[in-house]
């Protein structure tokens, strides 16, 4: 089971390091954590998932926070809404859809599809008409856009991290990659993949939040707590 104790404390007292605003995203979350869940809580949200959550991430919810300070801009907060049922606080891609959580992780989307497209995209000298060329590729974007982001592609995973300029952290939930963050590089026009750390080891939530951890405390200046 992940020990996180400690961690919390450590998060908090980055915002007094000497150099905390060079930490990259530290101007977005300011090394502000929600409160922990309760067990219960917990309870309720795996139940209206359909999923079971991988221990690290379960235990961060229950010992660290909801969300908040993190890898880049943060993690995005998990929190009850009125209307039932919870949200992740976020620019993320689209709302947590239940059923679709729990399905299984396709691990990554349809290349051939999408080439299929990039091949169609209309080329600017086949109009006279500038307005007519725009209307075209506008058209054209919306069809790349449908097959690229086609929700089914992130099914099984939970978004839980803005990167900035269009990328996105997100924990896979199901399958045999459970428990792994995965990048989306898909506004680079890149396919999703696991995410490796400096030695190339796969890392699942703890070591992608402790890694996150461990070189804010070397830049900030704050140390461990």
């Amino acid at each position: 089971m992940t020990d996180w104790t400690g961690v919390r404390e450590r998060v908090l007292a980055l915002a007094a390091g000497s150099s905390s605003d060079k930490v990259f995203g530290s101007m977005g979350h300011g090394f502000a954590l929600d409160a922990p869940l309760t067990a219960v809580e917990v309870a309720d949200l795996e139940a209206w998932l359909g999923v079971e959550l991988p221990e690290d991430y379960r235990s961060f919810l229950l010992h660290v926070g909801a969300g908040g300070a993190g890898p880049a801009y943060g993690v995005f907060p998990v929190r009850r809404v009125d209307s039932g049922g919870w949200r992740w606080i976020g620019d993320a891609p689209e709302e947590v859809e239940p059923g679709m959580v729990a399905e299984l992780f396709p691990g990554g989307a349809d290349p051939e599809a999408a080439v299929e497209i990039l091949a169609e995209q209309p080329p600017l000298g086949d109009f006279d008409d500038l307005a007519d060329f725009e209307a075209a590729f506008e058209v054209w974007e919306e069809r790349l856009a449908d097959v690229q982001y086609d929700p089914r592609f992130t099914a099984g995973a939970l978004c839980l991290c803005d990167e900035g300029c269009g990328l996105t952290a997100w924990l896979v939930v199901t399958g045999s990659e459970h428990g792994r963050i995965w990048r989306d590089p898909r506004s680079d026009g890149k396919d999703l993949h696991p995410v490796r750390d400096a030695s190339g080891s796969l890392l699942d939530f703890a070591g992608w939040y402790l890694g996150w951890l461990a070189a804010a405390e070397a830049v900030s200046g704050g140390g461990p707590f």
